[in-house]
């Protein structure tokens, strides 16, 4: 089965994810700079959604690069991805109306955490789909970075309890972790 309509799909579900995220955004309506203060956990709370949602599509991009084929376990695979993102505006806008309130910002976590078990579930469906011995599956190696953001997660969910600040700074840490983009499959690709 032909990759070319999961990424186009993909593509397109996340664009319309992040079009939904940005209408939470609303202007003041006193045209003064004071104004804008209410509105600072709505704004890191988008640029850090934003961000995420780039994460993802630019990391799916580069796991569809190294793919020659999808099959259906694929499809349900990405389907179960693109449900977890599908929430990010929601959490989103929960943390910014609640100006980072510990459940909510434990829930924005936990649709993290499952947001990226899916994208571990998708890799490892398209390694074993391709073989052990295929440049994905050497690209992608341990999956190092993969493991170790759910357990980020794990940590900042717990800590929305006790400091909310220092959860959304592990937030932002795991997507710094992530920003730049992974150089392994480019380089697997370029041999």
């Amino acid at each position: 089965m032909s990759k070319g309509r999961l990424e186009a799909f993909s593509d397109g579900v996340i664009a319309i994810i992040i079009t939904i995220m940005v209408l939470e955004l609303r202007p003041p309506s006193e045209s003064t700079l004071a104004a804008l203060s209410p509105l600072l956990p709505k704004f890191l709370g988008y640029v850090l959604s934003f961000i995420y949602l780039g994460i993802y599509w630019n990391n799916h991009h580069h796991l569809l690069q190294a793919t020659k084929q999808v099959n259906g376990r694929t499809l349900w695979a990405n389907l179960h991805l693109l449900f977890w993102l599908s929430l990010i505006p929601f959490v989103t806008a929960w943390i910014g109306e609640t100006a980072l309130a510990a459940l909510p910002l434990s829930i924005y976590g936990m649709v993290l955490w499952f947001a990226g078990f899916a994208f571990y579930l998708l890799a490892h469906n398209l390694v074993a789909l391709h073989g052990a011995n295929s440049v994905l599956a050497t690209a992608l190696g341990n999956d190092f970075k993969g493991k170790i953001s759910l357990v980020i997660y794990t940590v900042a969910i717990l800590l929305s309890f006790v400091n909310q600040w220092i959860a959304f700074s592990i937030y932002v840490f795991a997507a710094v972790i992530w920003f730049i983009p992974d150089p392994r499959i480019e380089k697997r690709l370029a041999k």
